[in-house]
């Protein structure tokens, strides 16, 4: 059998994904947050991006300009050179600049004082830092009578505890560590639980609660009773067992388990180093009259143009050598490169503002009278609606926030399943844990609603679903069981 080469012509289609697709797909994909900060790490690698003034020229006229840069760059090699002036370090920056008075002058934004004076006070008397746990527990043990070797075990077991202030490490290891025995261990350890808060430097739950019971002003010998021996009851709230076993009334019972109840079973959480993230929302929806208009949040994002500074770049290059042909080139890759940043942001700020609207247009019943009519809406609903694909309409859901006289929801929020209502309509599954809420809130502690009372509730107003169904949405919602909600004081 003989081999040969031919050539042979075929037309064909073939999805490519191409380097504009891929930024487009990353931004879009990325938080608010994130895309100032990629901004900014583009904005400090290509030198032809700058950041436009408020003042200045709008979006339309920016990427009108963007558009026409690349093909600005032939037009500008024939101009004739231009040179800029010698900086010679005279004029600005000559004088002496007094930073304390900038620097008090433009303080924080928002906050105001009133001193008799006038003056606002300098920024050591405005910022604070609250302690960590460590640096809390660090500071007693250096006003405590501590010898070196004492220290040198307390820093171990302090350095050993967790955020909720339990001790991760056991004494075996820690004494490990700092070769000591065991009984030396315990007895640091014993000092430094000693410490505040309350309850600090614990191995166990038990061992939090029976510190805290010992530093208590009000002696009870029942509340070390109960919690070192019968726990397990209490979480039951079985208080009738425990009043039978010790052969106590309940009533004594009673009286010791709202000390108990009054403890704080994570006694370092209060130094927690945890933030509270402030949620920038990138859509506002707006009423106006009997609609809602979307309104694209660009507070705080930059807005970029191509820097006109690379012309006087590009004018002062002469010759055809070959470190001028590779200057050249340079800048057109970084126009182009800008050039692809800037449309995709603004193909990522179009694409947001057509689905926001339409989740507005689905949603609108819930805008109008709340989550009760929030309705069931998939992916697909919206990507019709857009004429977009499901994976593009995902991308742009994630990590975005929408903001209403709502409140603030993530646009992921009014997505979910649907639950066949009797009467045939379809209802949210968001609104069947909003009501299995409003059921529990308003039921009589004493005596609160089982899954299957709950079941029944929920049928009376038209929504049949199974009572896994409820005990699945309950848990979701970090709602306890009926036994452990029941309140008997």
């Amino acid at each position: 059998m003989a081999f040969e080469l031919k050539q042979n012509l075929k037309l064909s289609q073939q999805l490519i994904m191409t380097p504009q697709l891929q930024q487009a797909i990353k931004l879009l994909i990325l938080s608010r947050q994130e895309l100032v900060d990629t901004i900014n790490q583009e904005m400090e690698e290509n030198p032809l991006l700058e950041e436009v003034a408020q003042d200045e020229s709008t979006p339309e006229e920016i990427s009108a300009e963007a558009g026409d840069d690349v093909q600005s760059i032939e037009k500008e090699e024939s101009k004739a050179p231009e040179h800029t002036a010698e900086l010679t370090g005279e004029g600005d920056g000559r004088e002496e600049f007094d930073w304390n008075n900038y620097l008090e002058d433009y303080g924080p934004v928002g906050v105001s004082y009133n001193r008799a004076d006038g003056e606002p006070p300098t920024l050591e008397n405005i910022l604070t830092q609250s302690p960590s746990l460590t640096e809390h527990l660090m500071w007693q043990m250096k006003l405590s009578p501590f010898d070196d070797e004492e220290v040198r075990v307390g820093a171990q077991i302090i350095g050993n505890l967790d955020h909720n202030g339990y001790l991760c490490a056991t004494v075996a290891e820690i004494a490990g560590l700092e070769n000591v025995t065991r009984e030396y261990v315990e007895e640091v350890l014993e000092k430094v639980q000693e410490f505040d808060p309350p309850g600090v430097a614990a191995r166990n739950l038990q061992e939090c609660l029976l510190i805290q019971a010992g530093m208590m002003a009000q002696e009870n010998p029942l509340l070390e009773v109960i919690i070192r021996d019968h726990l397990k009851e209490l979480e039951l709230k079985n208080y009738v067992h425990i009043a039978r076993r010790l052969k106590v009334p309940l009533r004594d019972v009673e009286a010791a388990v709202m000390l108990i109840s009054k403890m704080d079973p994570r006694p370092g959480a209060v130094y927690s180093e945890e933030k509270v993230q402030t949620i920038i929302p990138d859509v506002y929806v707006v009423k106006s009259g009997d609609d809602y208009k979307i309104v694209l949040n660009d507070d705080g994002m930059p807005r970029l143009r191509i820097s006109n500074f690379y012309r006087e770049i590009m004018a002062g290059v002469g010759g055809r050598g070959e470190e001028e042909e590779d200057g050249k080139k340079y800048i057109r890759d970084k126009v182009q490169s800008a050039t692809w940043l800037i449309k995709s942001i603004q193909q990522r700020q179009k694409t947001i503002y057509k689905v926001a609207e339409s989740i507005v247009k689905h949603q609108k019943d819930f805008f109008d009278r709340g989550i009760k009519h929030l309705k069931p809406l998939v992916l697909r609903n919206v990507a019709d609606d857009v004429e977009m694909h499901e994976s593009t309409i995902s991308r742009v859901v994630t990590n975005k926030y929408m903001h209403s006289h709502r409140g603030i929801f993530e646009m992921k929020y009014f997505f979910g399943s649907s639950i066949q209502k009797t009467s045939g309509e379809s209802i949210a599954s968001k609104s069947v844990k909003a009501e299995i809420s409003n059921i529990i809130a308003g039921e009589d502690p004493k005596k609160p609603y089982s899954d299957f009372e709950i079941v029944d509730l929920l049928h009376a107003k038209g929504i049949d679903i199974a009572r896994r169904t409820v005990a699945k949405y309950r848990e979701m919602m970090g709602i306890l069981s009926s036994s452990k909600r029941k309140q008997y004081f």
